[in-house]
C-alpha cells in the first residue's frame, strides 16, 4: 500500500507546473499536466475535424461569409494579445469555424480550434463586445490548457482508483461507486474552476483588445435569461451566472485600464 502512495505522490508532483502568467488576473494556479501536450493537441485535432466533418455534411458548417467574418475579426483581434499570458499561443493554429444550429454555445479544443454555434450569437443578440467576452473566454481555455489538465486529472484519478481498488480488493460495485465519488467530488469542483479561471483571464484578454469588458456583465444576465432555472450550480461544470457576473464586476477596476489604454493607440 505504501508503495502505492509513493508512486502517486510522485506522479503528482512530477505534473504540477503552470502554463501562463498574468499579474491582472492576479492568478498562476499550479495544474497537474502529466499528459502529453503533442497527445492532447493530437487528440483535439481529431475531435475538431470529426465535428466538422459532421457538421460539413449536414450543410451546417459555415467558414466564409458576413456572420463567419464577424466573428473572425474578433478572433484575431484577440490573438496578438496572447503573448502577454504566454509568448508561444501568437504562433498558434488558431482557427474558427461556425456551426449553424441553435445552440447557445461555444466551445475550443486544445491548441485554438474554437467553434461557435450561430444560436449564441443570434438569440442573444450579441454586440461585437459581447462576441469578444465569450471568445476570450474560449481561448483562455486553450491558453491555460485546460483540456490538458482536465486529462490529465482523470489520468491520475484512474490510477488512483485502479491501485487503491487492487489493494483493497474491492467489489466491482465499489468500484463504480468511487468513480461517482470521484466526479463529484473531484472532476466537477474542478471544472468549475477552469470555468472561472477562463472568466478572468478572457476578460484580461478581452480588456487587452481594446473590447469593452463591462460587456461581460450584460452578456451573463442574458444567458442568466436564457438559461432560466438551469442546473443547480453543486452539479454542473459552469458556475452560476449570477456568481459569474459578481466575480467579473469586481474585477472591473483592474482590467477597464487596460481597456483604455489598448483604445488611447
Amino acid at each position: 500500500m505504501r508503495i502505492q502512495f509513493l508512486f502517486l505522490a510522485m506522479l503528482l508532483f512530477a505534473g504540477c507546473a503552470t502554463t501562463t502568467t498574468s499579474n491582472i488576473a492576479g492568478t498562476n494556479r499550479s495544474q497537474l499536466l502529466i499528459a502529453s501536450a503533442s497527445d492532447v493537441n493530437r487528440l483535439s485535432l481529431g475531435y475538431f475535424a470529426q465535428q466538422n466533418n459532421d457538421a460539413r455534411s449536414k450543410h451546417r458548417l459555415i467558414t466564409s461569409g458576413p456572420e463567419f467574418n464577424r466573428v473572425n475579426a474578433v478572433m484575431h483581434r484577440l490573438i496578438p494579445q496572447t503573448a502577454a499570458f504566454r509568448k508561444d499561443a501568437v504562433d498558434w493554429p488558431w482557427e474558427l469555424v461556425l456551426i449553424d444550429a441553435p445552440d447557445v454555445n461555444a466551445h475550443v479544443m486544445a491548441g485554438g480550434k474554437v467553434t461557435v454555434y450561430t444560436g449564441l450569437i443570434r438569440q442573444l443578440k450579441l454586440n461585437d463586445d459581447e462576441i469578444a467576452v465569450v471568445m476570450g473566454h474560449e481561448m483562455a481555455h486553450a491558453l491555460r490548457e485546460h483540456t490538458r489538465e482536465k486529462m490529465s486529472e482523470q489520468q491520475l484519478a484512474n490510477v488512483a482508483v485502479s491501485l487503491g481498488g487492487a489493494a483493497m480488493g474491492a467489489s466491482q460495485s465499489t468500484m463504480q461507486l468511487a468513480g461517482l465519488a470521484q466526479q463529484l467530488a473531484l472532476e466537477l469542483p474542478f471544472s468549475r474552476t477552469m470555468e472561472s479561471e477562463a472568466d478572468v483571464y478572457g476578460l484580461e484578454l478581452t480588456a487587452r483588445a481594446g473590447y469593452n469588458p463591462q460587456a461581460a456583465l450584460g452578456l451573463w444576465d442574458k444567458m442568466s435569461a436564457q438559461g432560466g432555472a438551469g442546473t443547480p450550480q453543486f452539479l454542473s461544470t459552469h458556475p452560476a451566472p449570477q456568481n459569474r457576473k459578481t466575480e467579473l464586476a469586481a474585477l472591473m477596476p483592474r482590467v477597464m485600464p487596460l481597456y483604455q489604454a489598448a483604445n488611447r493607440h
